[in-house]
């Protein structure tokens, strides 16, 4: 199998960070790639923070924060990515923008990286078919927030070598991570199944079977769900939902993978969840009310 020692991030946003910490914190050097400094400077912002809310609750020493932190490089040049092992991309869910991220970093990463993309839904083979390496392309969906979430599921397109996914299997394993084998299908296995789920409790609400509210807190007794639907709706971030709907209509031309009304005019609105304060909810107060003008 491939020995991974560096690895590159490409995005330090919602996934991106998370990814770079877990990933330091298993003992690699990351490299963290971002467009401009503001944005890397948000987001090792935000590690820094989890690792001092670490320390504080007794989690982490210092000495092991320090250590995490001081693994990882913070970089807006895609030549500092150029001996990186493995470089696994998680910026915006665009395959236009994927591939031409794509397009611009396997000149520079040397032959025998691995290359990784934290696609939530589209396929693993159309990007790996814009590089020269499609055998050394795999899939590492990771879970948000991924200093938290246990599941990695590591995909495996049609050209995927049986190194590179057993290399995936062994990286994901290493980081604490439940690595789950999946087949490159729309959705892979949990938002092939959790989509729906959270699409049929909009149209519940849109038909009048119960409020927002009621829906939630339903599913959180009748269920035992730690979170409601709209509002892990609300957390996944509904552009996010409304992407991962547009790639399984695609494929698979179900009702039940379709946007509901409801969605497409929120998401008109600019109501993206918590993201940006309003969704379901209304984030902006000390605690989350229904938003009314859903």
């Amino acid at each position: 199998m491939a020995d991974i020692k560096k690895v590159g991030v490409l995005g330090a946003g919602l996934m991106g960070h998370g990814i770079a910490q877990v990933t330091a914190t298993a003992g690699y050097d990351v490299v963290l790639r971002e467009v401009d400094d503001a944005t890397l400077e948000k987001g090792i912002g935000r590690i820094e923070k989890q690792l001092a809310r670490a320390v504080e609750k007794g989690k982490s020493s210092q000495e092991d924060a320090d250590a995490i932190r001081g693994r990882i490089h913070g970089t807006t040049d895609y030549a500092d990515l150029a001996d990186c092992d493995l470089v696994i991309e998680a910026i915006t869910e665009s395959l236009e923008r994927k591939l031409e991220m794509w397009r611009a970093v396997d000149p520079i990463v040397k032959p025998e990286a691995i290359f990784a993309t934290n696609t939530s839904s589209l396929a693993v083979i159309d990007q790996a078919a814009a590089t020269t390496r499609p055998d050394r392309f795999i899939g590492l969906h990771y879970f948000n927030p991924a200093q938290v979430m246990k599941l990695t599921e590591v995909v495996r397109a049609v050209t995927t070598s049986d190194e590179a996914f057993q290399t995936g299997i062994d990286f994901a394993t290493a980081q604490g991570k439940l690595a789950t084998p999946t087949r490159d299908t729309a959705g892979f296995i949990v938002n092939r199944l959790l989509v729906p789920y959270m699409l049929d409790a909009i149209r519940a609400y849109e038909e009048g079977v119960g409020s927002v509210s009621e829906i939630d807190e339903a599913m959180k007794a009748g269920a035992g769900h730690p979170m409601g639907p709209l509002a892990l709706s609300d957390f996944v971030g509904l552009d996010t939902l409304g992407s991962i709907c547009d790639v399984l209509w695609d494929e698979f031309r179900e009702r039940r993978f379709a946007q509901p009304p409801t969605l497409r005019k929120m998401l008109s609105a600019g109501w993206y969840g918590r993201k940006n304060g309003m969704g379901f909810y209304d984030y902006s107060g000390d605690a989350p009310v229904v938003n009314p003008g859903v």
